[in-house]
């Protein structure tokens, strides 16, 4: 697939007046929920059933009228059963996103939607930048990156897509506080170690986001936290905060299969986000404050 992503700077610099998050009960969208709060600007936050990407009605009838910037956080992320269930990915991250699009060009909102690193092939060996050759590595990727077209060539001019890599937050279910409540509970680990990309704070990310919003930005950016690594190395840094007795041993993808495929080295470049925006605060210093505020695992 021939990459089209394209980035801009508009005239209009200004912040949103009446935003819409989507999925505001999922990591990214209560982390943008409590931004909001904290910037005093008015927001309605939906999520299921109210908004369901399987819905087309709800879609549909989403935003209300003078809501002049709508957050989409929601999406099929479940990237294992995208592989057994391809069509409903699809209609989540895709169809829908498209029609969403098109109801924010009709009533001149602008879209921020996010996507994945996953619409790599994972194949590269230095960080992706945001032109590089679409080829999803992944049912996942697909459906994403699908999303991505229709919004760039049936949806509204007004966008922001912004991709982005192994969110966590200190709710929701993510890595970070799967691995701090394992090492909690046992003395040794086993996580890959041949997979590597950028951890990304939900926090962080809808601050960013907001930022690339207010500079004026439009078309596709990347943004996640500064730095990289592997899944094995994130882990420890999280076990050795959690319980420095917990060992965390290396093992290969192939030890440890599932459904769909992950990408050995799906590293975003950030560098275009980073000059409008300032530098990312590195993975480390970001997980490390969010270990300090873990919400307890349900």
């Amino acid at each position: 697939m021939t990459a089209e992503a394209t980035q801009s700077i508009g005239e209009h610099r200004r912040g949103p007046k009446r935003v819409l998050v989507l999925g505001s009960t999922g990591m990214v969208g209560r982390a943008w929920c409590e931004l909001l709060d904290r910037e005093g600007i008015e927001h309605r936050g939906v999520s299921r059933p109210e908004f369901d990407l399987l819905n087309r009605r709800t879609v549909c009838e989403a935003i209300n009228p003078g809501e002049d910037l709508v957050v989409n956080a929601a999406a099929w992320t479940d990237v294992d059963g995208a592989e057994s269930d391809p069509d409903a990915a699809m209609q989540a991250n895709a169809d829908s996103v498209g029609l969403l699009s098109g109801r924010c060009h009709a009533l001149g909102a602008t879209l921020i939607h996010y996507s994945t690193d996953y619409v790599f092939n994972g194949r590269a060996e230095r960080p992706y930048p945001i032109n590089a050759e679409i080829d999803p590595c992944n049912a996942y990727g697909k459906s994403k990156a699908a999303g991505e077209e229709l919004i760039r060539h049936q949806g509204t001019p007004d966008h922001i897509i912004i991709r982005t890599s192994w969110v966590y937050a200190p709710w929701g279910k993510n890595f970070v506080r799967t691995i701090a409540k394992f090492a909690a509970e046992k003395p040794e680990l086993r996580v890959v170690d041949d997979q590597r990309g950028r951890p990304t704070s939900a926090e962080q990310l809808a601050a960013t986001s907001l930022a690339l919003h207010r500079s004026g930005a439009r078309g596709v950016w990347h943004a996640t936290d500064g730095g990289e690594c592997t899944w094995h190395e994130l882990a420890t840094l999280i076990a050795a905060r959690v319980n420095p007795s917990c060992v965390v041993h290396p093992c290969s993808s192939e030890e440890y299969p599932r459904p769909a495929f992950r990408p050995p080295y799906s590293v975003l470049n950030i560098e275009a986000t980073e000059t409008l925006c300032g530098p990312m605060r590195s993975w480390q210093e970001s997980v490390e404050d969010v270990l300090s505020r873990l919400e307890e695992t349900k």
